[in-house]
């Protein structure tokens, strides 16, 4: 070894390398640091009120939700007018739904006007003698609900007969398709409204689906009146067609 050392000048004053100070000193342990607590909040539990709140904006929300095609409907017949086109029937405000009258059938069968709900009406009013001018709106009836094409199932024409007397036995063909009931003069004084200076009578009625009265046509009506009833007839069934559906 001292010829080895001997051949490194200075090799005596080298100091021999660390080894077992390198190999056998302990890694440095980091300080303790503190535990880190995370604090969560708790849930806070809503009062029965806030659910009765929250229930009842969820019931209204639904109840918008199932009314918003009949809404929709008359916004866009009566608010929203392409080419300002005007209505020929007069919008009757506010509506006035089918009051419980007691009614008679051809047969002397009982029931009751509400149940004519569930279809489009066209309604007309007079006695049982039906003079010209009934004769006149009865055929008039006929043809709107028949130029309505294949909407027409969803649209029914209705004779309410005032008294007691009998039907004329010549009319009676006409009427095979059209709804005749006896029904109290003066409780459909209390549901139909006339025109100034007009009776029920001289009228034409529609009733919506919904069972309300909504809509009057001018007294009187003639060819080239049933003509725009026919178009204020078919845009009422256009704007119903998403809600309405065929059959009572």
């Amino acid at each position: 070894m001292s010829g080895f050392n001997s051949l490194i000048p200075g090799a005596s004053s080298v100091k021999p390398f660390p080894m077992s100070e390198t190999l056998h000193k302990p890694a440095a342990v980091p300080e303790d640091e503190p535990l880190g607590l995370t604090i969560h909040t708790m849930p806070v539990l809503r009062d029965d009120s806030a659910r009765s709140k929250a229930g009842r904006w969820k019931m209204i929300a639904v109840l918008l939700v199932c009314a918003s095609p009949v809404i929709a409907s008359y916004f866009t017949y009566y608010v929203v007018r392409p080419e300002g086109r005007r209505n020929y029937g007069e919008l009757l405000t506010p509506q006035r739904p089918l009051p419980a009258i007691a009614t008679l059938d051809v047969n002397g069968k009982p029931g009751d006007l509400k149940a004519l709900k569930n279809q489009w009406l066209l309604v007309s009013v007079a006695s049982a003698a039906c003079d010209t001018a009934c004769q006149q709106r009865l055929y008039f009836q006929r043809q709107l609900r028949e130029s309505l094409g294949k909407e027409k199932m969803r649209a029914d024409w209705v004779w309410l007969v005032t008294d007691a007397a009998v039907v004329d036995a010549q009319l009676k063909p006409a009427l095979i398709e059209a709804t005749v009931l006896r029904v109290s003069g003066d409780a459909l004084a209390q549901w139909l409204p006339a025109a100034n200076s007009q009776r029920l009578e001289d009228h034409l009625y529609v009733v919506d689906p919904l069972g309300n009265l909504m809509m009057r046509f001018p007294a009187n009506m003639d060819a080239p009146g049933a003509a725009k009833a026919k178009r204020d007839l078919n845009r009422l069934l256009r704007a119903s067609g998403s809600w309405d559906q065929e059959g009572r």
